[in-house]
């Protein structure tokens, strides 16, 4: 039985693949429609925490890149417009419902400092208090760990965001409906795993593959991100981002994407 009703502090995690077509540019209805949900979430009473990746892939449709560059400092240029493009789009969208976001940019240098993890969660408190979402993304203009993929991704760090800030759960919207047994977008004879108690070695070989060529995790990142949350007592649901209105079924108790119960603590 699921109880994500009753959960209050949720991290969501929102992909490339869910904020934008393959073409880089902002999928204007899936954003539209997400952000009205997660307004009504908002509104209801839930504490939501945002980490959203995004601004490789936005910078590169907003400059005109046909696919995301190869070269680090590249990279790393490319995601400071495409850092502005995207808060400035979270900003215009939320204030429609009179709901107020604040930014928060993370390293691996702060992840790794307890002064700054302090900070971190001093801040989250704050903003959560005066009913302000947070939005944090990896400080990918400075940072390059996740531009070189040596700490993992967005999933990763939305794993972490949510074992700092105490949160109930961690939602990671995805392109793909859950976990499956193996990858069903190149096996007809997939079958989706709705429960997993325990990350064991046959849930990691169910997941491979890369992610979309405008994002940067697959399937196995997010078993990374699930055994980070799980171990530190939150329960993780892996979902498809394109039917936001999922999320009303999701936090009705319904069996919606993959459970990974966490552990007890």
């Amino acid at each position: 039985m699921r109880n994500n009703s009753e959960k209050k502090r949720i991290v969501i995690k929102l992909g490339t693949s869910t904020l934008a077509h393959s073409t880089g540019k902002l999928n204007i209805r899936r954003m539209t429609n997400l952000v009205r949900v997660i307004s009504d979430l908002h509104n209801s009473g839930k504490e939501i925490i945002l980490v959203s990746s995004g601004a490789v892939g936005l910078g590169s449709g907003k400059l005109g890149l046909p696919s995301k560059p190869k070269e680090t400092k590249m990279k790393q240029a490319v995601a400071a417009v495409g850092q502005c493009e995207l808060m400035h789009i979270y900003d215009d969208m939320f204030e429609k419902y009179s709901v107020t976001v604040g930014q928060i940019l993370l390293t691996k240098a702060i992840i790794n400092n307890p002064n700054h993890c302090e900070n971190f969660k001093n801040t989250v408190e704050s903003l959560v208090s005066m009913g302000v979402i947070p939005i944090v993304n990896e400080n990918d203009s400075i940072s390059i760990d996740e531009l070189e993929l040596e700490i993992g991704e967005n999933d990763s760090l939305s794993a972490l965001v949510a074992s700092l800030s105490g949160a109930d759960l961690l939602l990671i919207l995805s392109d793909i409906d859950g976990l499956y047994t193996c990858d069903p977008r190149t096996n007809p004879d997939a079958k989706p795993i709705s429960y997993v108690e325990e990350i064991t070695p046959e849930i990691e070989n169910a997941a491979g593959g890369a992610g979309s060529k405008l994002g940067t995790g697959g399937m196995s990142t997010k078993i990374n991100a699930a055994k980070i949350a799980t171990e530190a007592g939150i329960d993780m649901v892996i979902m498809n981002g394109k039917n936001p209105e999922l999320l009303y079924d999701l936090f009705e108790n319904k069996e919606i994407g993959t459970l990974f119960k966490a552990k007890s603590n």
